[in-house]
This record gives structure tokens, C-alpha cells and sequence, in this order.
């Protein structure tokens, strides 16, 4: 009896108050930009940022056949290149600022990025960004003159980013996309910090940055080789984060519910809807153990930001000198890449966009409440643009799952009650569903989750 009224009880959570609200349909545009990225086009376009010879950013920029300036220059006509076939629909910009005094960055150096931005048709000011890095490095930091073909590390990371930009520039979605190549990666993060502090000056509400670093490499120096997982890592807690949040969220929690971290859920859940032959390893570390990437300088100005990379990464092609020592050759050529993998990896990058941009606007001030009661009860806003909303999705999942294990459509309400849920065993969180099926990552209540 006691197990029928358990299943009783299951079977009436969250029915709702309202009309039967029904989901809409699976986005079948998104199974085609799923298949959409060449192999072809992006090996010519690693191809081609190899041949620059170094792009380093100390190197040469005034060269139209080698360094960093003919790089970046080469990137920007690229994405002029994509808007004129449609219709002029990417506004192509450099971003810039002069560094100088660093470690790596000892005289005063221009630090420039391209971006190409795709904008929204009913919520420009919404953005989501794929970054590739456009420089590339040997052994020595500071040697801006040998010969650096960063095939892997990372012209394959903006090549994808301009494979993405072809792809996606032939559909319209609701919000804007961000096509970035960044520049001052290995330098410190440098290119990232600009555009960020650019974009935070220019109001754009940036949900995710998807930065790629890596993806076109399956052979690891573990002897592992593999083309059929891709790692993604993100920040447990916002590093933005007040001392008043810590203490709020030591009690109510979201140590793994940043907005960060559910964007990397929600990169996998794109994954498995989507693709065939991928999959998506969530590492619960902000990047590999005791190093960096790109996506970290937005994360210190509280933008959600992940890293998309190879799982098995080959370190005597990382950071090398072209060289030959006992047998064993150093160096990131065109010798490492598979670019089946990079065109898998990079449409994994355009699905989430897709999927990101196609949504409607981030459910608002999520907020849920429940101590001492016998169920949760969530309320959230709707934002402003938001008339591809078709309603909300609630998600709920026990506390060690690592993802969103269930969920329900709810249809046009700002607030749900999980009846017969007791808040300190669950967490919980909303979605925002298009008309079309687009939806947004899952929010979690209070600060911890806010995007």
C-alpha cells in the first residue's frame, strides 16, 4: 500500500493548476547544423593560419604573408567574406588595447581581436560567443620570430569559430552570436580580458562564452587515441561572487550550479539530442589542473564562460620547438590534426549556439523557497523581447546526480510549486522554451545560479 501511494504521489507532482500545457516539437534545424561543419573547409583554414609561419603575438604585423597582422587580417576578410554571402548579415570589428610591462608582454604591444557578430532578430542585445585563439607559440614565451604553426594550439580552435560562422550565418535566430578570434591567449589571457572589458562597456549581456582550445587532436601522449568524446570544463562557483552570496549559498547551496556549470550541462544535453558518436565529458574544474584558457577572463567579470577541447592532449606538440630530439618529434603541425574531429567538435559549438540564440530571454530573478514545508516552490520573471516564448520548463534532480535528470513543460507561468518535494533533498531550476523548441540553459535559484 505505502509503495502504491509513493507512486500515487509521484504521478500527481507538479500537475498543473493551469490548461494542459504541451512542449513544443525537438529543433529539426538543429540536427542539420549538426552535420553542417566540412572537414574540408577547416583543414584549409588551419592550413592556412599555419602557413602565416608564427602568429605569436610579439611577431611581425605589418607583413601581408606572415604573423600575427596578416593572421588577424586574413580572419577579418574571412568573416567579411561570410557576411557578403549573407547579405551582409555579420558586423566585423577589431577590438584592441596596448599592453605593455608584463612578464610576456614587456614593451608596449598591440593586443588585437576580431569578432564578427551575427545580431539578433528580436533580442540583439542577448549574445552568446564562440572563441577561437588566433596566436600561437614555441618553447620560449617571448620568441616572437621562429617559425610557430599552432595547428592544433589553436588554429584549430579559429578555424572552427569561422566554420561556425559559415554555418550558422545562413539562419536568423531571435538573440546575437559573437564569431570571436582572440588574440594574447598565451601571452596571458590578454585578447580574452580585452573583449571582455569591451563588452561590459558596451551593455551586451553576454550568457556564454564557448571557448575552443584544442579540438582537432585524438591522439593523446597517454597513448590513448580518440575521436569520439570532447571535454568540457567550467567554474563550480562564480569567482564574482560576494561574500554575501558565499554565506547565502553555504546554507541554501549551488556549489556545482554556477551559470558556467550549467551552461556545460546544457553543451551536453545539446550533445545528446543532437549528435551521433560524441560524447561529452563534464570536468568539474574550471580548466586542466593548474593551467588556463580563454574563457577565464570573461568568468572574472562574471560572464558564464566553458572550455570545449580535446580529452586526450599530446604534449610534445603543445608549446614546442620544431625540433627532432632521441627519435621524437616536437611541434603542433599539421601532422596532429584530424579534421573530422574538429568539424565533429565544432558542431557541437554550433548546436549550442543555435540552440542559445533560438531561445527566448533567461528566466529573471529565480528565486525558490520551501524549509520546514513538504514541497519547493519556485517564481521567476520574464524579461522584456520575449515573444518567441512558447513557456517554461521546471527541472529538478536529486543532489549528487551531476545532471538535469527531470523536467517538465509548464507553459506560460512564473511560478511553480513541487508538491510533495522537500527542498533539502533536491535542486531545482527553469528553462525558457521558444515556440520552435529553442530553449535556454537551466537557471538555478538566487545568486549562485544567475545568469
Amino acid at each position: 500500500m505505502r509503495s502504491l501511494l509513493a507512486i500515487g504521489t509521484t504521478l500527481a507532482l507538479c500537475v498543473p493548476a493551469l490548461s494542459h500545457a504541451s512542449p513544443p516539437a525537438e529543433v529539426d534545424m538543429l540536427y542539420e547544423v549538426a552535420v553542417a561543419p566540412s572537414p574540408e573547409r577547416i583543414r584549409s583554414d588551419i592550413q592556412t593560419l599555419v602557413d602565416f609561419g608564427t602568429r605569436h603575438t610579439l611577431s611581425e604585423t605589418e607583413s601581408d604573408t606572415r604573423g600575427i597582422g596578416a593572421a588577424r587580417r586574413w580572419i577579418s576578410a574571412e568573416f567579411e567574406k561570410i557576411s557578403a554571402e549573407c547579405g551582409g548579415c555579420l558586423e566585423v570589428i577589431y577590438v584592441s588595447d596596448t599592453i605593455s610591462g608584463e612578464s610576456r608582454i614587456p614593451e608596449p604591444t598591440e593586443v588585437v581581436s576580431v569578432l564578427a557578430i551575427q545580431r539578433g532578430t528580436t533580442d540583439p542585445n542577448r549574445y552568446v560567443m564562440m572563441s577561437g585563439d588566433i596566436d600561437s607559440r614555441v618553447t620560449d614565451p617571448l620568441n616572437g620570430t621562429s617559425d610557430s604553426p599552432g595547428a592544433n594550439d589553436n588554429a584549430s580552435g579559429m578555424a572552427g569559430a569561422i566554420e561556425a560562422a559559415r554555418v550558422l550565418s545562413k539562419h536568423k535566430f531571435a538573440g546575437s552570436i559573437i564569431y570571436a578570434g582572440l588574440s594574447g591567449e598565451e601571452q596571458g589571457l590578454f585578447g580574452g580580458k580585452i573583449v571582455a572589458d569591451y563588452a561590459l562597456a558596451q551593455g551586451w549581456e553576454i550568457k556564454g562564452v564557448l571557448n575552443n582550445d584544442m579540438i582537432s587532436n585524438i591522439s593523446g601522449i597517454d597513448g590513448v587515441t580518440d575521436n569520439t568524446t570532447a571535454r568540457v570544463f567550467s567554474e563550480g562557483t562564480r569567482f564574482v561572487e560576494t561574500a554575501a552570496e558565499a554565506r547565502s549559498r553555504r546554507f541554501t547551496g549551488g556549489e556545482v550550479d554556477s551559470p558556467s556549470r550549467n551552461l556545460a550541462r546544457y553543451v551536453k544535453a545539446q550533445a545528446d539530442q543532437y549528435m551521433t558518436n560524441l560524447n561529452v565529458m563534464m570536468v568539474y574544474r574550471l580548466d586542466r589542473f593548474g593551467r588556463g584558457g580563454h574563457h577565464r577572463p570573461f568568468n572574472q567579470v562574471g560572464i558564464p564562460g566553458v572550455r570545449i577541447m580535446e580529452t586526450h592532449e599530446h604534449y610534445d606538440r603543445q608549446h614546442q620547438d620544431l625540433r627532432t630530439e632521441d627519435g621524437v618529434i616536437y611541434g603542433d603541425t599539421m601532422d596532429g590534426v584530424d579534421a573530422v574531429y574538429a568539424a565533429k567538435l565544432t558542431a557541437l559549438n554550433a548546436i549550442t549556439l543555435a540552440g542559445m540564440a533560438g531561445a527566448p530571454p533567461f528566466p529573471a530573478s529565480v528565486e525558490i523557497e520551501g524549509a520546514v514545508q513538504p514541497s519547493a516552490k519556485m517564481t521567476w520573471e520574464t524579461p522584456g523581447n520575449a515573444g518567441n516564448l512558447a513557456g517554461y520548463r521546471v527541472h529538478w534532480r536529486l543532489t549528487t546526480e551531476p545532471e538535469w535528470t527531470r523536467s517538465r513543460f509548464i507553459g506560460k507561468v512564473n511560478e511553480w510549486s513541487f508538491d510533495n518535494l522537500v527542498i533539502d533533498n533536491y535542486f531545482f531550476g527553469v528553462s525558457a522554451v521558444a515556440k520552435d523548441g529553442s530553449e535556454t540553459p537551466v537557471v538555478f535559484p538566487g545568486a549562485a545560479g544567475r545568469f
